[in-house]
């Protein structure tokens, strides 16, 4: 059980950062957050993950909110 959670953390990591370095990428606001919203999405259908669109949405505003300005 112990390697589950290190597993998930080490995941949740991995997508932390790539949407940290979507979010600094010198791109359109709208055009990242489509890039992101389809990376999370396509996240949780690989891991057989149940999330609506809305709570995925919810999650993209989340890491915006604490993501560093560019």
């Amino acid at each position: 059980m112990r390697s589950l959670g290190f597993l998930g953390a080490f995941l949740g990591g991995a997508v932390a950062g790539a949407v940290i370095g979507l979010l600094v990428a010198p791109e359109k606001g709208a055009d990242t957050r489509v890039k992101i919203t389809d990376a999370v999405e396509d996240f949780l259908k690989k891991h057989n993950i149940k999330l609506s669109r809305k709570d995925v949405n919810d999650l993209v505003d989340d890491i915006e909110e604490v993501a560093p300005e560019a």
